[in-house]
């Protein structure tokens, strides 16, 4: 028998220029306005920061079990949004950390985030997601 996790979330319209979106004690506005707005996330861009996310708290998770130094860590994502059908059809990520680990290191702990993010693995079979973790400056 497997252990399964279980989560929620709550959306709700606010009017037609926005929507808020809750779980747990954290709440977000959210951009369901069809014109679009700069002061939240759309759609598309909470699956990207879901994304990043997850490759955070992933590295976050096996660090201490490699032993990996880990002293700063970033995300970026590019988006690239199909129309027909609408869907996202590529994500590139790049992850930098600030480290003084070997490459060797920094490539195991890459292969990590490729195989145990949950949001990673869940995106990848749909979308064309590539990306690089490298050293940072």
């Amino acid at each position: 028998m497997t252990n399964k996790m279980t989560f929620k979330v709550n959306a709700s319209r606010v009017d037609a220029h926005g929507s808020t979106l809750s779980c747990k004690d954290a709440g977000l506005v959210i951009d369901t306005d069809l014109q679009g707005r700069k002061d939240a996330f759309n759609p598309a861009e909470l699956l990207m920061g879901a994304l990043a996310a997850c490759i955070i708290k992933g590295i976050e998770r096996v660090t201490p079990i490699l032993k990996f130094d880990l002293q700063g860590l970033e995300v970026e994502i590019h988006g690239v949004r199909q129309d027909a059908p609408p869907k996202m059809e590529s994500m590139e990520y790049s992850i930098k950390v600030k480290t003084s680990e070997s490459d060797q290191r920094l490539a195991l702990l890459h292969d990590n985030v490729r195989k145990f993010g949950t949001v990673y693995n869940t995106i990848a079979p749909g979308t064309e997601l590539t990306g690089t973790l490298t050293r940072a400056d």
